[in-house]
């Protein structure tokens, strides 16, 4: 996670200097990205719950979750999370949102509470308050901030050399200008596309984190390794078309509704399963006794 943050620093270093060399107003630029940054931090988790269609249940109609969250949060340390929600898919999974431990949101499927032990549930319910505990949500809204930037100055490039503004505030320089503002063009694509698996590998971490973070958590690393298991294979068994209406949310999920081939994964937000659960069973039989 160091290095992967360093290497974010390293982009946001370069594409500095690309706003600069661009003759582009990088205020704008910048105040531009950061003002989309804050809405996505303060409405994620009513963003998402719309999306996936979650819905808030109380105490009364879900006694048992309620009182799982409540007792976890306090293992955890941390508040009981401000929302609990129930997403109606066969599907099982779970998910946790918020900018904050005070503004959270921790959401299951009817899935996961059908197909899932008590423990394994637990398990996975404690793996979520890691996300939670850790500020995941706060860590990767703001380290988005480059994308965001890079994508904005994209498309203003790519509008400016369409009407013939490539020049910028260069035009009396002649070709010269053209010619760098074209590689200042390609510069901030590959920034863009370099920060986008930056990204992902800084997201795949922060889950092995969680992971991590969950056992301890709950005090079995063996359990959630089992609820990973059981999920991604039950995974295969759910209609695609059911799947897709969620995969705008693969982010969030404990395991991606959608998975994609080996080339793929390098743009995925989340570890191999089976790489997970192997490092939770080397904690299990190597370390565990050392962390009680």
């Amino acid at each position: 996670m160091f290095f992967t943050g360093l290497m974010l620093a390293l982009a946001y270093v370069f594409l500095f200097g690309l706003l600069l060399l661009s003759g582009i107003n990088y205020l704008f630029v910048i105040i531009f990205g950061v003002a989309m940054v804050f809405f996505q931090y303060f409405m994620s988790d009513k963003l998402v719950l719309m999306t996936t269609k979650a819905k808030v249940v109380t105490p009364e109609e879900y006694p048992e979750l309620h009182a799982s969250v409540e007792r976890l949060s306090l293992l955890a340390d941390i508040p009981k999370p401000k929302k609990i929600a129930l997403v109606d898919m066969e599907a099982p999974n779970a998910f946790a949102t918020g900018r904050s431990p005070k503004h959270a949101t921790i959401a299951v499927t009817t899935g996961l509470l059908t197909r899932l032990t008590k423990d394994e549930l637990d398990a996975v319910i404690s793996h979520e308050l890691a996300h939670v505990k850790n500020r995941d949500v706060m860590v990767m809204t703001w380290a988005s901030l480059i994308v965001v930037i890079a994508g904005y100055l994209m498309q203003m490039l790519f509008w400016m050399s369409i009407f013939g503004g490539f020049g910028g505030n260069r035009r009396g320089s002649g070709g010269q200008a053209v010619v760098l503002l074209m590689l200042v063009y390609v510069g901030v694509i590959a920034i863009y596309f370099i920060s986008q698996l930056l990204l992902r590998a800084l997201s795949r971490y922060r889950e092995f984190a969680a992971d991590r973070d969950g056992a301890i958590i709950y005090g079995s690393p063996s359990t959630l390794a089992s609820a990973l298991r059981k999920i991604s294979g039950q995974m295969a068994s759910i209609p695609e078309r059911d799947l897709r209406q969620v995969e705008h949310a693969n982010a969030f999920f404990i395991i991606p509704a959608l998975q994609g081939n080996a080339i793929a994964s390098l743009m995925s937000s989340h570890p191999p399963t089976e790489e997970r659960i192997n490092k939770l069973m080397d904690l299990e039989q190597n370390n565990w006794h050392l962390m009680n």
